[in-house]
């Protein structure tokens, strides 16, 4: 049967003590409901309905990019009205599944789990919690079927130790969910409109009800105040953590990373303390990431040391290549083979030749440089000129001396030598050595100024 699915995002949050709609708060740099909705899709669902409410502008805003239907829920009457609100845009000759755009982890092998041999069913995730309080509890008769589900405040002292509880993450026939939350009330101590109350109601109609259960407990945990952002945030790290060094990365300590998007990292790469991976990172086999480096979307190749204090951002970095420490690669930076960028170093698109060397001290922007260049301490490309950008173009086996500047648009030829502190304005021929310094004087008999008392 195809899959529909709803995510109730309507919930305002006021714990978080914000101003950002709940399901805007970010774990691992994506919006809560982005996490769910992204789990959604891997999961098949032919539609995907967001229920929106408090701060809906700004959430639709955020999340445009979602291939999903919008419906708004401007009175906030509890889990069953909400999902009421699904009903005019939903097929109901599907699956319909039940999630929650505040509770980021559930994995979608658990979701699968409960969809499967859930047709005529009504399917219910619960959980088994040492401490269920402030949870609806599962009721079962003495077959070990599910009667219904009492909410806590709802719930006798005895009902009150039931450690089975109801995480609101259900699947059922569209239709059939729809005929059974049309029959529920709001004669509870809360007044809403319960989406428990459908179990109870399926258990009259003769509605087998199928349970699963998550393997950890976290799966299901939602996010109501910073404190649980928190937690998930770490709980979310410690699994990228262990599925990293499971697949031979060696991290120096796994509670000193941060994965922000898709890390495709190779076995044998070490990364030490306080990485942080933010959106498509690939780093090849036996390279070492040093201490306190960030990497945005780039790619590095084989055998590549990164040292300390590093930022790449859309970046590649080729193999056998050096980077840093303190260096900075900012977008289309491109480093070829045995290349190497030292400290305080930026570059910023650019193409940096097989073995050419940036070690010190230099800014190098819209070049192309080719083989087994050296560029000296303090060098920089002038490629603005207030109004608009110019290229550098420097050939192969160029030597440039310390303190220089490239005035472009310039080219400099292969086997050109710059002397140090020269200001480089005219292209370049081969082989040519190039001297911009004014005479150097001695003058005798001058004494330094003193200060005046």
């Amino acid at each position: 049967m195809s899959l529909s699915v709803v995510i109730l995002a309507a919930g305002k949050g006021t714990r978080m003590k914000s101003g950002t709609p709940k399901v805007l708060h970010k774990l691992a740099n994506k919006p809560l409901v982005e996490h769910v909705y992204t789990t959604a899709k891997d999961l098949g669902a032919e539609e995907v309905i967001v229920i929106y409410g408090h701060g809906g502008d700004q959430v639709k805003e955020t999340c445009k990019h979602f291939d999903a239907k919008w419906v708004e829920q401007k009175e906030q009457l509890g889990t069953g009205h909400a999902v009421m609100q699904a009903f005019d845009s939903v097929n109901l000759n599907n699956n319909v599944l039940v999630l929650y755009g505040d509770v980021p982890l559930t994995k979608k092998e658990t979701l699968q789990d409960l969809l499967n041999d859930s047709q005529g069913k009504l399917a219910l995730l619960s959980v088994n919690l040492d401490k269920p309080f402030g949870y609806g509890r599962i009721l079962r008769n003495e077959k070990n079927q599910v009667t219904g589900i009492v909410e806590q405040k709802d719930a006798t002292p005895e009902q009150q130790e039931i450690q089975e509880v109801n995480t609101g993450i259900l699947a059922c026939n569209g239709e059939t969910l729809k005929r059974l939350l049309n029959n529920i009330d709001n004669k509870n101590s809360q007044g809403e409109y319960y989406l428990t109350d459908i179990f109870e109601l399926a258990e009259k109609d003769n509605i087998e009800i199928k349970t699963a259960q998550p393997e950890a407990s976290y799966e299901v945990e939602g996010v109501n105040n910073r404190l649980q952002l928190a937690t998930l945030e770490r709980i979310f790290q410690k699994n990228i953590a262990d599925e990293l060094m499971t697949n031979g990365v060696a991290l120096a300590d796994p509670a000193r990373i941060d994965v922000r998007g898709n890390a495709d990292i190779s076995n044998d790469v070490y990364i030490d303390i306080n990485a942080v991976l933010e959106g498509d990172v690939k780093i090849g086999s036996g390279s070492n990431i040093g201490p306190n480096c960030v990497i945005i979307n780039s790619t590095i190749g084989e055998n590549v040391t990164i040292k300390a204090n590093c930022i790449l951002e859309n970046a590649i970095v080729e193999n056998n290549c050096e980077v840093g420490p303190y260096a900075r690669l900012r977008p289309e930076a491109h480093l070829s083979q045995n290349a190497k960028v030292g400290n305080f170093v930026e570059i910023k698109k650019a193409n940096i030749g097989e073995g050419s060397k940036v070690n010190h001290l230099s800014y190098i922007g819209d070049t192309e440089m080719g083989k087994n260049v050296n560029v000296g301490a303090g060098t920089i490309t002038c490629n603005y000129d207030g109004a608009n950008k110019h290229k550098t173009i420097i050939g192969d086996n160029v030597f440039v001396g310390s303190d220089t500047q490239l005035v472009a648009p310039v080219t400099i030829e292969d086997g050109v030598t710059i002397g140090a502190g020269a200001t480089v304005t005219k292209d370049v021929a081969e082989n040519m050595l190039v001297i911009s310094r004014s005479p150097q004087k001695s003058i005798s008999g001058w004494e330094r100024p003193k200060k005046k008392k």
